[in-house]
């Protein structure tokens, strides 16, 4: 009788836990069950489509062309303060995407840095914007980056990483400098990229438990905000993204999860590996860097970009994380890349 107890108890407990690591199935833009595709979007040569959005002047007409990459929860729809008079002097063309699995692009279940970097290079041919083109990448969007750095350096005029992330467990850094800045942040953010970079198996059922705090920047925490970040939501009214409601309506897995694992777990590549992509000087990298930043300790960037010479770091000292949305310095990081 017992052990008939203790099995159907182990059997019970193996079956919930089974389902609590088993995510959701996405809801697919445009799928009868999913929501309706209201952007523009190219198909890929593996069948999954891309949404995108086009700013600026026309890429027929534009001297300088700029591929904006976004963060986490986020999408093309981002609000960047990058004014019409920037535009029309620079003559500039922007091209955004939603991410894989974000806002209306298809979900992909292998996304990872190298996948995000090939999406770009693909979206980029699709739209015949030409044979080479800046980047600009913000927060979680710039493992991106990384990515083309590493995979397509060829296709590019200039690259930004603007308060890039950082892989705690890159084996370029130095242990120490690590555990410092990993336990610069929340416990509860601290256990999330834990959990994912060592039990990526398990992120699906950390992100749902009740038991323990999951992700503090999706349970609306303002405490890992600095006093200029704040600053900036009050002057944005809280909005650095329209259209927020349609960034996460495919699934959390698919859009935030899944962009953490594809950050998270081990990279074929560490960032010092990689060669300088204009040793002619025929273009320029550039990290942006908050000192006030409490999501990206700066300390691990700074270290980086003292490793990689060919980088330009440019640390901004009453910054926060929301850099990018301070008009003046997402002019001057514009500047920067396409005239620098």
């Amino acid at each position: 009788m017992f052990a008939q107890i203790a099995v159907g108890i182990v059997g019970g407990f193996l079956v919930w836990a089974y389902l609590s690591m088993k995510p959701a199935p996405p809801k697919i833009c445009g799928s009868p069950d999913g929501p309706p595709v209201t952007s523009p979007r190219v198909k890929l040569s593996d069948g999954r489509y891309l949404a995108y959005k086009e700013a600026g002047v026309s890429k027929e007409q534009a001297k300088y062309k700029i591929i904006l990459i976004h963060g986490f929860d986020s999408s093309k729809d981002m609000i960047l303060p990058i004014s019409q008079d920037l535009i029309n002097e620079l003559q500039i063309y922007l091209l955004s995407f939603d991410r894989a699995g974000y806002g209306e692009s298809d979900p992909y279940p292998k996304r990872s840095v190298k996948t995000e970097a090939y999406d770009i290079q693909e979206l980029a041919d699709k739209l015949h914007i030409g044979p080479k083109f800046h980047i600009f990448g913000i927060s979680m969007g710039a493992y991106p980056v990384w990515g083309c750095l590493k995979y397509i350096p060829h296709r590019l005029s200039g690259v930004a990483l603007v308060v890039p992330f950082v892989h705690y467990w890159w084996p370029c850094l130095p242990a120490e400098l690590s555990k410092h800045s990993l336990r610069k942040l929340l416990v509860q953010d601290q256990w999330v990229f834990r959990v994912a970079h060592y039990t990526p198996w398990l992120l699906n059922w950390w992100m749902t438990q009740k038991w323990f705090p999951s992700l503090s920047i999706m349970e609306g925490k303002t405490d890992i905000l600095s006093s200029q970040d704040l600053e900036i939501l009050k002057q944005s009214s809280g909005v650095l993204n329209d259209g927020q409601e349609k960034v996460r309506q495919q699934g959390l897995y698919e859009s935030l999860y899944r962009d953490i694992l594809a950050g998270y777990v081990q990279w074929e590549f560490d960032p010092t590996d990689i060669a300088d992509p204009f040793p002619n000087k025929e273009g320029s990298v550039h990290l942006w860097q908050g000192c006030e930043d409490r999501i990206i300790p700066f300390e691990i960037n700074r270290y980086i970009s003292e490793k990689l010479p060919w980088i330009r770091y440019h640390e901004v000292p009453d910054a926060g994380h929301f850099l990018a949305f301070n008009g003046s310095l997402c002019e001057s990081i514009v500047r920067e890349l396409l005239t620098a």
